[in-house]
């Protein structure tokens, strides 16, 4: 599995039918204005869901707020598709209009991951306080909204500018074993976030203007897109390089903060723009279904200029997956045999080589997800992934090698330590390397595939 001879996005960019021409102004098109503004509206569907939308079963917290689940995720947990299950989340939906958020990370011993992943409302990776980038020392982190220009107080270990007015905090906590849930609890006590006025002691600034948050789901992201996405431009201000881009949104009605439609859209614009999303939403897919691993799919704004289609397809496949320096990811859709993996008929096998372990100077991790929800799969053992903390758990043969079994059935008491339970259904993989090695980046080691059982 080498990255450069199975990543395909651009070929799906190439192949991808042209939509037809019905647009407001000489120029405009419906394709990529969806494309450009999909993974912001997607993004806002979590953002609403953890923060705003206080009865849902995924509220988290407040805006600005940074709240710990001290847990590893379920098939219980939608609202992030393709999700890790190896490190309880944190997380802050930060809006940074009034003011900047100080983030506190604890010391942590050394040998145990964490990081403050943070992404914009582009679905951008703009900076990782923790591990990689910090140490375990841990710190207080000034996130600032875009062009902000006030005093840095001191004790301040870094200063992130954010460059949309929203935005996301995923903190990831590595969890050794189950028996670890209470150091993880532990640490996860001390992440905290405070408006930086409080954290100085210095006076409030007047609060952001009354936001009237418009509700979002899965359908409506059908029925309102263009008005989401409309609502959602004064929160992203333009990337250098998008300028193209915003336009062609003017042109289709869409502008900062107005109603969509406005009146004097043409009707058969409104019309082709309702009517495409189906189209275009099922290409973006499509597209998705072409990601194998992660090193081009996600990056920070200035590594993902441009790349729109790659955008939004990731943010399908598996939104705020992370940069390729912090956390790689390999990702199977099909066997061997280049046929997609179902569980409902076929067995499957992925044995690692004694001396073939995925290199990684934190841990690695080989989950399971239903490819139709994209979410982990519900079994009897509960069990989601296998991951190197399992190691001295799973069963080698007289070589060392180790040999994992993906099925729906046991298969059976000798063998069920290395089962990773598939549904009855289509199905796909994702193995995460977090702080990958030279040789993973660099392709000099690649993922064994995944084999039909006999």
């Amino acid at each position: 599995m080498n990255r450069r001879t199975l990543l395909k996005l651009s070929v799906a960019a190439a192949v991808l039918p042209a939509f037809p021409a019905l647009a407001q102004g000489p120029g405009a098109n419906i394709r990529d204005a969806y494309i450009y503004t999909f993974p912001m509206v997607k993004n806002y569907l979590t953002m609403y869901q953890y923060a705003v939308e206080k009865n849902g079963s995924q509220y988290k917290g407040p805006f600005n707020e940074i709240v710990s689940v001290a847990r590893v995720y379920t098939p219980e947990d939608t609202a992030i598709i393709t999700p890790n299950s190896d490190t309880p989340y944190s997380f802050i939906v930060f809006d940074l209009r009034a003011e900047p958020v100080v983030v506190t990370m604890p010391a942590i011993e050394k040998g145990r991951y964490y990081s403050l992943q943070l992404v914009d409302l582009y679905t951008n990776n703009v900076d990782y306080p923790g591990t990689r980038m910090d140490g375990n020392e841990g710190g207080d982190f000034l996130i600032t909204g875009p062009g902000w220009k006030g005093e840095v107080p001191a004790g301040i270990k870094r200063v992130i500018e954010m460059p949309t007015w929203l935005a996301l905090g995923v903190v990831r906590t590595q969890l050794f074993a189950p028996d670890d849930l209470e150091k993880v609890k532990a640490i996860q006590a001390g992440y905290r976030s405070q408006p930086l006025s409080v954290w100085a002691g210095g006076a409030a600034p007047a609060a952001a203007p009354a936001t009237d948050w418009p509700p979002i789901s899965d359908a409506l992201m059908e029925t309102d897109f263009w008005a989401l996405a409309a609502f959602l431009l004064p929160f992203a201000p333009v990337w250098p390089g998008d300028e193209p881009q915003r336009e062609n949104l003017a042109r289709l009605g869409i502008s900062d903060g107005a109603a969509w439609p406005p009146a004097d859209l043409a009707a058969e614009t409104v019309a082709a723009m309702k009517a495409g999303i189906a189209t275009i939403y099922k290409d973006i897919r499509d597209a998705a279904g072409t990601l194998t691993d992660s090193a081009k799919l996600f990056g920070t704004p200035r590594q993902m200029q441009g790349q729109y289609l790659t955008r939004a397809a990731a943010a399908q496949g598996g939104i705020y997956g992370n940069s390729a320096a912090e956390a790689l990811y390999v990702i199977q859709v099909l066997d061997g045999d280049n046929v997609p993996m179902d569980g409902s008929a076929t067995q499957y096998r992925l044995t690692f080589p004694a001396d073939g372990l995925p290199p990684v100077e934190a841990f690695w991790s080989l989950t399971m997800y239903d490819r139709n929800s994209q979410l982990l799969v519900a079994n009897p053992i509960n069990r989601y992934l296998i991951n190197s903390a399992m190691l001295d758990g799973l069963t080698r043969d007289d070589q060392g090698n180790i040999t994992l079994y993906l099925q729906a059935e046991s298969p059976g008491p000798e063998h069920e330590a290395n089962w990773l339970p598939a549904p009855a259904a289509p199905f796909y993989t994702v193995m995460r390397l977090y702080l990958p090695k030279p040789e993973a980046l660099d392709g000099r080691w690649t993922s064994a595939p995944i084999v039909k059982a006999g």
